[in-house]
């Protein structure tokens, strides 16, 4: 058939450039992500295999090969894997890529060592290629078709690609790179093989070269390498995490890592187990430096890939992590499950449940060793993850104890997130009997609340929570090895012990002089506030805004409101200092007593991060007071 023209679309014609003139300072990385692909091709093959073992043919060992030919400056990547049709590899080669194209161009930041990484996490290693080849050319069959339902692709990289029908007796994909003439040192089979030893010594089938053995000159020639004719592994072809951990260093931890993840870093913490018990199975787990751009979208893919003996079964298995733990990365091989394991028996299974807490505790002592072990790493890794791993208060009930005691927070007495609750009661005044929080927008905005001039009068310390997801997650956390949780915004201030009397008697005095004014301002506020009382956590301000024991509060409601979700009315409560001049000052109002009302609602709603319901009202009626 005569080959056909086609056009890449956009995106891909703008990444191809990129590729090409900008976006690599490391050209090796081409290799890996090739050897990858083929890796993933054989991969397919052997899980389709399971249910129609025709598709092996006559073919059944699964192998990458790599060879050059040096007068056609071709480097060609071969596997017999799953193959492409004609179909596939129009949709697969020149659009846009299934994980994302479009995405990943968004995330390029202009550093080409932090963008290269990006290119296999987006599905579109292929066009790596470019780097190395002004060419490419892409022969496949895909399993269980005929010979003559081959196709060949090819490319040189610009706007268009041609696609052919060809035959080819084997399934399978050959990748021909027609390299560039800057590109001459990746002929070298030295070269290959060194850059397969650092990024592709896992893959988990052989990569074969041709045999080469050294030959001595003769007649006062040189000696050079010679082709023996035979196929050589130049990879170790086990899988890293099946081997003995006495035989892997950290380094080579690091780099399967790095691989494994896209990552440019190396992890902040390791951890190799074979686990006998309930089920049987390995964890290669890795907790990353730095957090991805995406962690705090809950819909995202997880990072733990399935293996059942060491057949790879599928990418993101969501079912072996909590979701709270989503940035965990890794590999699970298990011996327990079957081979042709469904998503719906990952959510049924016993086993899965048991590997489930097995990682889950395990990823968790990682965390506790590097609080109890490495202060600095641990604060590294609360800066990029705390945050999520407070969701687990709301969705891991067996452990949220253990949760507790690695959460850390600013308090009123320091701005580094380095308290955790164990400290803070360690160090509770005398006669304390609650952990004393608040909730806002920012850690600045919680600390200048007025919620906590009585606690800064007394020297009780208060800590500080401005993460989105700690309201939610501290309804769960109602006490810490016995000692109750409380919200200075929440309920009536109740300092316990620490109230002497005569504050007491003071607040009920307050309380009963002030009754008529309070019952007034409650008439005035009836629309915004359920109710209106005399304080005695105010030392400074005039007024400040709380709500019930248990209620949702106004931070909260506001979030819910800004994500699109329905939120009922949230009416707060007003609380006045009754020793306050512009309380004071509402006595002797007559006329302007309901503007000064709802100027001393609107002040304290702003202080606590709120905007008045209608701006340009309060607006107004300051104004009218200063002229």
């Amino acid at each position: 058939m005569i080959a056909q023209t086609h056009s890449f679309q956009a995106e891909v014609a703008q990444l191809l450039k990129l590729v090409t003139h900008s976006l690599y300072s490391n050209p090796d990385i081409f290799l890996r992500e090739l050897i990858s692909n083929a890796s993933d091709a054989c991969d397919k093959l052997r899980f389709e295999a399971l249910h129609q073992a025709e598709l092996l043919e006559d073919a059944p060992d699964l192998q990458v090969k790599i060879e050059v030919d040096a007068q056609a400056r071709t480097l060609t990547i071969t596997d017999n894997g799953i193959g492409l049709s004609r179909e596939e590899a129009i949709a697969h080669l020149g659009t846009i890529a299934k994980s994302g194209t479009r995405e990943f161009m968004n995330r390029l930041t202009g550093d080409q060592k932090s963008d290269a990484q990006l290119i296999g996490q987006f599905g579109v290693g292929f066009y790596s290629g470019f780097i190395v080849a002004d060419r490419i050319s892409v022969e496949s069959r895909r399993a269980g078709f005929k010979p003559e339902q081959a196709v060949r692709w090819s490319s040189a990289g610009t706007g268009d690609f041609e696609v052919e029908d060809i035959t080819q007796a084997v399934r399978g994909t050959r990748v021909i790179l027609h390299l560039k003439e800057d590109a001459g040192d990746y002929l070298q089979a030295w070269k290959l093989k060194g850059i397969i030893a650092k990024y592709s010594d896992h893959i988990s089938l052989p990569i074969l070269m041709p045999e080469e053995k050294w030959q001595d000159g003769e007649n006062d020639q040189p000696g050079q390498m010679v082709a023996t004719g035979q196929w050589e592994t130049v990879n170790k072809a086990s899988a890293l995490w099946s081997r003995p951990k006495k035989d892997i260093t950290q380094e080579q931890y690091d780099e399967f890592y790095k691989q494994l993840s896209y990552d440019q870093e190396a992890p902040v913490a390791t951890t190799h187990n074979r686990v006998e018990g309930a089920a049987e199975y390995t964890q290669l787990l890795f907790i990353p430096s730095k957090a991805p751009m995406d962690l705090y979208n809950r819909e995202k893919a997880a990072g733990v890939k399935l293996y059942v003996k060491r057949v790879f079964i599928m990418d993101d298995a969501e079912a072996l992590l909590p979701v709270y733990l989503r940035f965990v990365k890794g590999v699970v091989d298990s011996s327990d499950l079957p081979l042709n394991v469904s998503r719906e028996i990952l959510q049924e299974s016993r086993a899965v449940k048991a590997i489930r807490e097995g990682n889950t505790r395990r990823v968790l002592s990682m965390i506790e060793d590097l609080a109890l072990n490495e202060p600095e790493k641990f604060k590294s890794f609360y800066h990029e993850f705390g945050a999520v791993l407070k969701e687990g208060l709301g969705e891991d009930f067996s452990n949220r104890e253990r949760l507790a005691k690695l959460l850390r927070f600013a308090s009123s007495t320091t701005d580094t997130l380095s308290v955790s609750l164990a400290d803070y009661k360690a160090r509770m005044k005398e006669g304390q009997e609650a952990i004393y929080y608040i909730t806002a927008e920012t850690q600045a905005a919680a600390a200048r609340s007025p919620q906590l001039e009585i606690f800064r009068k007394k020297g009780i310390e208060v800590l500080l929570m401005s993460d989105r997801v700690d309201e939610w997650a501290l309804s769960f956390l109602h006490e810490f090895d016995g000692t109750p949780l409380q919200s200075v915004a929440k309920g009536a201030v109740d300092l316990g012990k620490l109230q002497d009397e005569a504050e007491k008697k003071q607040a009920e005095q307050a309380e009963a002089d002030f009754k008529p004014l309070l019952e007034r301002l409650k008439q005035t506020l009836k629309d915004k506030a359920t109710d209106v009382r005399a304080t005695t956590r105010l030392v400074d301000s005039p007024a400040c805004l709380v709500v019930q024991d248990g209620g949702m509060s106004m931070q909260l409601a506001r979030m819910l409101k800004a994500a699109g979700q329905s939120v009922p009315g949230v009416k707060p409560i007003l609380e006045v200092n009754a020793a306050h001049p512009l309380v004071r000052k509402l006595e002797s109002a007559d006329t302007a007593f309901d503007d000064y009302a709802h100027i001393l609602f609107d002040q304290a709603l702003l202080a606590e991060g709120g905007l008045p319901e209608d701006p340009a009202a309060y607006v107004k009626r300051v104004n009218a007071l200063l002229t």
